[in-house]
């Protein structure tokens, strides 16, 4: 309890024994301190003490309640709402040592800052306080001053504190915002890079060895030649949104879109060991994946679709490239031109990777061709190898469609050149043609003199 004998209140200056001690006298003559607003709450078993505390604490600007006990002083907090207590350690049946442990259990100490009254700083009851969630402590007898200072105190780091809480919601709310307008644009991954690391928006570069995809639709020019723009934009957004969410299942990053094409990067932002294992086994998914886009079209009555896919591995430059005004993240190097320059090999629902990314990957990968090329702007041929299936982790095959031939009743006479990749050979072959599917062929050649049957299949 607050003890009364050696009074409330001490005014600075006047000795214990000094008759201006006695609380009647403080109460009357100390003159009130600066005007403050709250609500607190007193708790202590003398009526008196309660009574002179809630007067002079009025006086000052502050809404007071009193509490008589612990246990009403628990039922008032969790019924009412208070800035500040001022707890009496001294109380019977629930002390203040127990009732600050109960407040702890719910309030934290910036929620709800409790002052302890103690008989004696430094006491073992000071220090058990402090150690179960006091913010401050007063001792007996009071000085009014203090008291005024340290409650004042603790109201105003309770307020920073909500002020504080309130500016980190804030800016909860406005990266949610932002990651959720510029996630259209940007993967999770930049997006996160741009909002939390200080040099995000820095045009900086950095060199790191990165697996870069090229997914592209095969024929998708023509395509929209005989289609009305809303279901070329319904064709592209089916299908690159499916491919972003793939794309986002196995960490990669959509660099961007490029009409109906997608750039994507494993291991831009973060390097990580099997950059080159995710990226392949991101293609075989993305190809699985064409099934569903071309569901899609098909409950539409669009066109169906098939993509190719080229993947390189390489170091190469990555970093926000533009200006002040507009930049973006992005990746420059070698690698991305020959992944760009091996897709533009492939035919629909080919996977092919470069020789680095091949030796990347060895254990993990079955492969069902290997060929050289040159692509455009190459000094030297290329080994690029197709992909059919990849193990490890993700037990992914390519999937293996082959269109029903339909026998012709009549052979039909072509002159043919040989398709390797995009590329057509100078040299010209007679033949014909002995059956037909919507993807494929059976081509009969006739070289020197001899009939040798052959078969391709593919869009």
């Amino acid at each position: 309890m607050l003890g009364l004998v050696d009074g409330i209140f001490r005014p600075e200056g006047v000795r214990e024994s000094s008759p201006a001690s006695s609380p009647l006298a403080v109460q009357h003559d100390a003159p009130p301190p600066d005007e403050h607003t709250g609500r607190l709450l007193i708790v202590d078993d003398e009526s008196m003490n309660r009574e002179l505390l809630r007067r002079w604490l009025a006086r000052s600007g502050y809404e007071v309640a009193e509490a008589a006990d612990g246990r009403t002083a628990l039922r008032m907090i969790e019924e009412q709402s208070f800035d500040l207590v001022l707890l009496d350690v001294m109380m019977p049946d629930l002390d203040g040592i127990e009732t600050l442990g109960a407040i702890r259990r719910t309030r934290s100490v910036s929620e709800l800052p409790v002052i302890m009254a103690t008989a004696l700083a430094g006491s073992d009851d000071t220090v058990t306080a402090l150690e179960r969630g006091a913010n401050d402590y007063v001792t007996k007898p009071f000085d009014q001053r203090v008291v005024a200072a340290r409650i004042h105190t603790q109201l105003a780091l309770r307020a920073a504190a909500r002020e504080i809480e309130a500016l980190a919601q804030q800016l909860e709310l406005r990266n949610a915002f932002l990651r959720q307008t510029f996630g259209r644009y940007l993967s999770d991954e930049v997006v996160s890079s741009l909002l939390e690391r200080d040099e995000g928006l820095e045009m900086l570069g950095e060199r790191r060895r990165v697996s870069i995809l090229l997914a592209d639709l095969r024929g998708f020019t023509a395509l929209t030649e005989s289609l009305n723009p809303g279901e070329i934009v319904s064709i592209l957004n089916t299908h690159l949104g499916t491919m972003s969410d793939v794309i986002h299942d196995y960490q990669g990053t959509v660099d961007e879109f490029l009409g109906d094409a997608i750039l994507a990067h494993f291991g831009a932002l973060t390097t990580r060991d099997d950059d080159a294992e995710r990226a392949v086994a991101c293609a075989i998914a993305m190809q699985r994946a064409i099934a569903d886009v071309n569901r899609v079209n098909d409950d539409h009555g669009l066109p169906q679709v098939a993509m190719g896919i080229g993947i390189a591995t390489g170091e190469v430059i990555v970093g926000n490239v533009g200006s002040e005004k507009r930049s973006k993240h992005t990746a420059i190097g070698s690698a991305v031109n020959l992944a760009s320059r091996i897709e533009g090999y492939t035919l629909g629902g080919e996977i092919l990777v470069s020789q680095a990314t091949f030796d990347d990957v060895a254990d993990l990968v079955e492969v069902d061709l290997v060929r050289e090329v040159w692509p455009k702007g190459f000094d030297t041929p290329v080994r690029v190898h197709r992909v059919a299936a990849i193990g490890g982790n993700y037990a992914l095959s390519v999937p293996q469609e082959r269109a029903q031939l339909v026998e012709l009743a009549e052979r039909i006479a072509i002159r043919f050149a040989v398709l390797e990749g995009k590329s057509v050979s100078g040299t010209f072959h007679d033949g014909h043609v002995s059956a037909l599917s919507s993807t494929g062929a059976r081509i009969h050649t006739i070289r020197a003199g001899a009939r040798r049957p052959a078969h391709r299949a593919g869009r």
